[in-house]
């Protein structure tokens, strides 16, 4: 009885499983309020169109943007979840819709890992339409995404990523990399250090593309106006300990010690700076520095510090205005990613009506043609994608000097944007030559 009925059940269950594999149904996008779950690695995109490569069409009915960044590690303090509450208000405030259609914000956490953002960014153009991939924090993961985003023709914008090689090397007619790069800030800071005196440097980098890249773009400076580079040490992403590093950096002997890392690395490696004495025989020159790292650290660690940055709440105004309305839905003030996240949103809107579709190329085109003007920057976008405008350089204050909780940076100088950033002769993007 048995051996009468194996073969017929074999053949069904086969032709069961294959029916069942045609049938499957693609997995739903993670809902905008929850990231996905850290263990869970993003999902790929159906069998058919990995194959082919193929991606649908932007959703015809809703204009979807995908926003992938760090939400839960060292990063998520100068964007995370406060990045997602700003694209939010500028949706919002644009109206909910563009083209008669609403606007929907996806957010996942990419647990700075560059695999898993590519593969979020890849699944949500194939299986939910996505109109624009919008990257956060983590140089590693935006370079891998626009790599996506240029394979599927979508506009791919980046705010917390730093490394110059988005609007260099590896440039992208899709690319929008919209608040600062390497190069500005290596301009920005170096520059000024070594202008004041601090000619010999000792690095203390981050060991993935945008400490390399810091480092890279700080020596060029320091170089051309004189400086030397005496050595340089790197230490992994999400350091513990910092104590055998900053022992290099001391025997070193070097006047400054380059902070090429940032946002938890950079609180930490100065939290132990201080606990080595490092302030008596080194300068410590900040790289990347954010708000959110001097209110964590406070005046009396941070007095004196020179940095570069592209926006400050309280430069004006507009920027109060805006940071008001931040801290009324988030109980901080905003960090210069935060603003930048709004500002790339509502002007990315702007495009998709100037340019009446969601289509990248059409939108790039319109993007690339208008001139931008609000509370974050004013500039324009460059055929190499790098959104050029003013940055400043600032100073930290010292606890004398702050009227307040918030009050932290005095401004310097004003940088002009044709002088910071990568300049034409300088490129190496071929859509800029």
């Amino acid at each position: 009885m048995q051996k009468r009925y194996l073969v017929p059940t074999i053949v069904a269950l086969a032709v069961l499983a294959a029916c069942g594999k045609k049938e499957e149904p693609a997995a739903p996008a993670a809902p905008a309020s929850a990231p996905a779950p850290a263990s869970a690695p993003a999902a790929s995109a159906p069998a058919s169109q990995a194959a082919t490569g193929a991606a649908t069409a932007p959703d015809a009915n809703t204009v979807k943007i995908g926003f992938i960044t760090d939400m839960s590690s060292l990063y998520a303090d100068l964007e995370g979840k406060g990045g997602a509450t700003a694209i939010q208000m500028a949706i919002d405030d644009f109206g909910g819709k563009v083209l008669g259609k609403p606007i929907e914000l996806l957010t996942v956490d990419h647990q700075n890992k560059a695999d898993i953002a590519a593969s979020k960014a890849r699944e949500w153009i194939d299986t939910q339409g996505l109109a624009l991939v919008f990257g956060g924090t983590n140089s590693g993961a935006n370079l891998a995404m626009a790599k996506v985003a240029e394979e599927k023709k979508r506009v791919f914008v980046t705010n917390g990523a730093a490394s110059s090689a988005l609007t260099n090397e590896q440039c992208s007619p899709y690319t929008v990399h919209y608040a600062y790069d390497t190069v500005a800030l290596a301009k920005g800071t170096g520059g000024a250090i070594v202008d004041g005196g601090g000619k010999s440097w000792y690095f203390l980098t981050a060991d993935y593309a945008f400490g390399h890249a810091l480092e890279a773009d700080t020596s060029t400076v320091v170089k051309a106006k004189g400086g030397t580079v005496v050595g340089g040490v790197r230490h992994p992403l999400n350091a513990s300990d910092f104590s055998s590093f900053l022992l290099q950096a001391q025997n070193s002997k070097a006047q400054i010690l380059g902070l090429a890392n940032a946002g938890g690395d950079t609180i930490n490696s100065i939290k132990a700076a201080k606990e080595f004495g490092i302030g008596k025989s080194m300068k410590l020159a900040g790289l990347l520095i954010f708000f959110s790292d001097i209110h964590s650290l406070g005046l009396r660690n941070t007095e004196g510090l020179q940095f570069t940055t592209s926006w400050y709440w309280d430069l004006n105004d507009q920027t109060r205005k805006f940071a008001d309305k931040f801290m009324a839905k988030t109980q901080r003030r905003p960090t210069e990613i935060h603003a930048a996240d709004y500002s790339a949103t509502w002007n990315y809107l702007k495009a998709v009506e100037a340019a009446g579709t969601t289509d990248a190329d059409k939108v790039m085109a319109a993007w690339r043609g208008m001139k931008m003007d609000d509370f974050f920057a004013s500039g324009q976008i460059r055929p190499d994608g790098r959104y050029q405008h003013d940055m400043y350089l600032m100073q930290v204050k010292s606890p004398s000097e702050s009227k307040g909780t918030w009050d932290y940076y005095k401004l310097i100088k004003k940088l002009p944007g044709d002088q910071v950033f990568t300049t034409k002769a300088e490129s190496k993007c071929a859509l800029w030559k």
